[in-house]
């Protein structure tokens, strides 16, 4: 439990190797956690990205942080929601086993996530926690090298969300 963490804030300031970019399939910067990671990280990170040739939703893609504090943005493309009945559910999952296999191939000891889809995608934050904490356990369990994962959530409700997925996932709090 000592390697997770749940904070509110902007993750656009954590000092930690990575932080996850919730980003649209062009990688070319939007609204919401995107804009915000594009505008720190300056013109440098659209750059790098236009070369990337986007990004297949559920998949991740890593390029360099630039102005940002973190070393590393691994931007991944989360489902946008349709009801429940398009595997959105295994696409969100996909999104954090992506982020965390390009965690294993990088110098990565600490990472910060968004909460995947649940802005502008309209994904359900109760759902999409529960999802994040689980895929996050399953990773920690066989991996030894990543020394924190904390969830940077931009609002007290995605907070109290994420709070309660670690109690019920893990069966206590932080």
């Amino acid at each position: 439990m000592t390697r997770i963490e749940i904070l509110q804030g902007d993750i656009t300031k954590q000092k930690v190797d990575a932080i996850v970019n919730a980003a649209n399939t062009s990688l070319l910067g939007g609204g919401g956690v995107d804009g915000a990671i594009h505008r720190t990280a300056g013109p440098g990170l659209l750059e790098e990205c236009r070369k990337l040739n986007g990004c297949p939703t559920g998949e991740a893609k890593i390029t360099g942080g630039y102005n940002l504090p973190a070393k590393w943005v691994i931007h991944t493309v989360g489902p946008v929601w349709r009801g429940g009945n398009n595997n959105e559910d295994e696409t969100i999952a996909k999104c954090y086993r992506s982020c965390f296999a390009l965690t294993e191939k990088h110098p990565i000891r600490t990472i910060a996530f968004p909460s995947i889809s649940t802005g502008a995608y309209g994904f359900p934050v109760e759902r999409a926690s529960r999802i994040a904490v689980t895929e996050t356990k399953n990773f920690l369990a066989k991996n030894t090298t990543v020394e924190k994962v904390i969830f940077v959530c931009f609002d007290k409700k995605t907070y109290d969300c994420y709070t309660s997925a670690v109690k019920e996932i893990f069966g206590q709090t932080l």
